[in-house]
């Protein structure tokens, strides 16, 4: 283990030595003085789970600036995506409205103009902000939309490794390289909007290997032991329904999970891709602190969804479980008082949050039909009526993803799938939080049952 320990050390050094972390934060008092909006950057990784930090609790992997990040803001536990895939979720991020609502996600046309036109990057330009975007863009829309989206548009592809300059370069490297250009081309005295999208951690599905990550990270996780996976076990797998023994999550199993050295192998270098983008984002605060943006800029990380290690047997998303819908949220903003630094808000809040939130903390108003809700007044401390139940759906018809429903509470959990009604599912998430014991059939809970099936027929009914 000493070896771990030491490359440990080395790690936090290189990610955040000389930065000056705790001078960052100010209080909002000060912010006032400068009379000018904030600057936002949205950063968002790409099937990064909601325990794939370590200031979630997992004693694995390495992420001290997303974990500082954590402690100078407020990190949301209860996070989830509307829909877990990163064609839907992505149109849900930028325009605030559900995948029932935009209709977008693979195969399908682009998003429709009128919707395009209630984006964040759009309003946010209308209202004297210089926006960029740089990474996965991952969403189709009409021709003609990122010119009016975006000042500054640099989007990237695969493969993780480049050629640049003569010199091999990795994905998270290059794209942060492009964020900084944008961050450095913008005056001073101008507020801007940057939507940075990582390619990692998502594994590059037509290589052997599947993971790639900097040269940077090579020694992490060489001594770790990856834990056998949750209900991993073959007889869990045999006892669920044929549909699902026969879905893309399992196939992709089998690419990345099917053997325990596979698995340990595998698992290392999705949390080595991690590592990566965190080591990018201490090059980011190092930089906003470099050109004096620090004081003003908001930064908001995010994933497009969740994703299964091995656990059920699956690799993957797109599905209802909390594995594939729970994502990161963390939310810092330098201006925030010292109060609420440090902040665990256990609220239900969700991907469609996000363009109301950054608009709202743009100072700019929120369109009626976008169906988010601002996180400002969580950020603030201010006594809100939370929600009490939240609707996450998969809708892309495809032979081998179910298109599923499902309500969501803090303690319930209703899943249904539409192309299989013999089939819905029950579980108790206070005393089963892996959601192992369906209740469906137990008579006991026949009322909960029929309870959820209504309300998952009412958030329907509302969001479309």
């Amino acid at each position: 283990m000493n070896a771990q320990k030491t490359t440990r050390r080395e790690f936090l050094r290189s990610t955040v030595s000389g930065f000056g972390l705790a001078s960052l934060g100010f209080t909002l008092s000060s912010c006032s003085t400068r009379k000018r909006k904030p600057s936002i950057i949205f950063l968002l990784t790409d099937d990064q789970r909601s325990d794939a930090l370590s200031c979630a609790g997992n004693p694995l992997i390495q992420t001290p600036n997303m974990d500082w990040l954590a402690q100078n803001g407020i990190r949301f536990e209860n996070a989830f995506v509307t829909t877990p895939i990163c064609a839907a979720s992505r149109a849900s991020l930028l325009t605030g409205l559900y995948e029932r609502k935009h209709g977008y996600t693979f195969t399908r046309p682009p998003i429709r103009k009128e919707y395009c036109d209630l984006s964040y990057p759009v309003l946010l330009r209308r209202g004297g902000y210089r926006t960029g975007f740089v990474g996965k863009f991952g969403i189709k829309v009409p021709e003609g939309v990122e010119d009016e989206w975006f000042d500054y548009f640099r989007p990237s592809a695969y493969p993780y490794f480049k050629d640049i300059d003569g010199k091999k370069k990795h994905l998270t490297d290059i794209n942060m390289d492009r964020a900084l250009d944008f961050i450095r081309e913008t005056s001073p005295e101008q507020h801007f909007c940057l939507s940075l999208s990582t390619w990692a951690p998502h594994a590059h599905d037509s290589e052997k290997q599947q993971y790639f990550w900097p040269s940077a990270c090579d020694d992490l996780y060489r001594d770790v032991v990856i834990p056998t996976p949750v209900l991993g076990e073959s007889s869990f797998f045999e006892s669920l329904p044929e549909f699902m023994k026969q879905s893309m999550n399992r196939d992709r199993w089998f690419w990345r999970f099917d053997t325990p050295k596979k698995h340990q192998e595998m698992v290392k270098g999705y949390y080595r891709m991690i590592s990566g983008v965190d080591m990018a984002l201490g090059r980011l605060l190092n930089e906003l602190k470099r050109l004096d943006r620090h004081r003003d800029t908001i930064i908001i990380l995010m994933s497009d969804n969740g994703y299964f290690l091995g656990e059920r047997g699956f690799a993957g998303k797109w599905t209802m479980y909390d594995l594939s819908i729970r994502v990161p949220l963390i939310i810092y903003d330098p201006r925030m008082a010292k109060t609420r630094r440090g902040t665990i808000d256990s609220r239900l809040v969700l991907n469609v949050d996000i363009a109301p939130t950054i608009l709202n903390l743009a100072g700019l108003s929120i369109p009626q039909k976008i169906q988010g809700e601002s996180l400002v007044p969580n950020l603030n401390g201010s006594l809100v009526n939370s929600r009490k139940e939240i609707l996450t759906e998969h809708l892309w018809d495809h032979p081998e993803i179910p298109q599923t429903e499902a309500v969501r509470t803090q303690q319930w959990k209703y899943i249904r799938y539409p192309q299989h009604p013999e089939f819905e599912e029950l579980y108790d998430l206070q005393n089963d939080s892996i959601e192992k014991n369906n209740l469906v059939l137990d008579k006991r809970y026949s009322e909960i049952r029929a309870k959820l099936r209504m309300s998952c027929d009412h958030l329907i009914q509302k969001i479309s």
